[in-house]
């Protein structure tokens, strides 16, 4: 029983996390704004979680799985974005 509210408490922090990143999502993909992101941190970012994601896998944390895959989505669609808008303004 306290196992389970453990990995509650783990998915709360792991949406509370990516909420945090929909500000910078909508910098990107609807104000088309990528001034000032970098995109070396946010890769190293990405490492980061995907390490953190195995570490979930290895200790069987659902809460850190699904939050960690979850997270990338997020930091990847950013990416995505900022690359998109950089490759446009080349052209």
């Amino acid at each position: 029983m306290a196992e389970m509210w453990i990995e509650a408490i783990g998915l709360f922090a792991g949406l509370l996390g990516i909420i945090a990143w929909v500000p910078q999502i909508h910098e990107v993909w609807v104000s088309k704004r990528h001034d000032g992101i970098s995109l070396p941190t946010f890769s190293i970012v990405m490492v980061a979680l995907a390490l953190w994601l195995v570490y979930g896998i290895l200790v069987k944390s659902i809460a850190m799985i699904v939050a960690n895959v979850l997270t990338l989505i997020v930091i990847f669609t950013v990416i995505a974005g900022v690359v998109r808008l950089r490759r446009d303004e080349s052209v």
